[in-house]
């Protein structure tokens, strides 16, 4: 532990910090600038409502098909990515002719193991929000099955509004994983430094938040 200095544990505080605040902020946005995901929202419930004037629903089952098919590869992707980061703490060795590169003292194989840790965390995280967002498409899919034919029927509104609420837990937890992967990325600059994990950290943030609240396709959701 002595080999982690302040200026370590400060990036990483603020690396976390980071991590769930966006989390947050993106979940639950001021109602003066609400974010892509809120605003999407509302187009998934809009969705279900035309989807029971469709007859027959095929273009609503090829769109869920896609969108179970991204969180599939995904999923994929991340546990790949999982066991790539654990094969690299196994040799952690050979990260330090890397750091010695950049200005980097000699560390011990634990220094460098414990920073590998932090990937791993939020990949395996990643992992399982794209796990359960593809469980959730499932389950949006057989209650829009169970959408009755005649719209005139009193459960046709019931299951599309369920529908929906359902489609859009979804969309969280793939946003959740989407997240996790980003912040991922920028925790392997902590191989390099505090200060290149801490810059990492702002990217990550900006690139985030501005997708989020100031990107050109918020300002198409948004048009009226």
């Amino acid at each position: 532990m002595d080999s982690f200095a302040f200026l370590d544990a400060l990036a990483l505080a603020l690396f976390l910090i980071a991590w769930g605040g966006t989390g947050w902020v993106v979940e639950h946005p001021p109602a003066s600038r609400l974010s892509v995901s809120v605003l999407m929202a509302q187009y998934r419930r809009d969705w279900m409502v035309e989807m029971l004037t469709r007859q027959p629903r095929i273009f609503d089952a090829a769109i869920l098909s896609s969108l179970r098919q991204g969180t599939t590869f995904l999923a994929s992707a991340a546990m790949i990515a999982v066991g790539g980061v654990l094969a690299l703490a196994g040799n952690a060795e050979q990260l330090q002719s890397l750091a010695t590169g950049v200005g980097e003292g000699l560390q011990p194989v634990v220094f460098w193991q414990a920073k590998l840790a932090l990937v791993a965390l939020l990949l395996a995280s990643a992992v399982f929000k794209f796990i359960w967002s593809n469980r959730l498409f499932g389950y949006c899919a057989v209650v829009m099955a169970a959408a009755p034919n005649d719209t005139g029927d009193a459960r046709a509104t019931r299951r599309a509004a369920q529908a929906a609420e359902i489609n859009i837990r979804a969309a969280v937890n793939f946003n959740r994983g989407l997240r996790a992967v980003y912040f991922a990325l920028a925790g392997l600059a902590w191989l390099i430094g505090p200060h290149a994990l801490l810059l990492a950290t702002l990217v990550t943030l900006w690139v985030v938040l501005s997708r989020e609240f100031a990107s050109a396709s918020r300002t198409v959701l948004l048009e009226k």
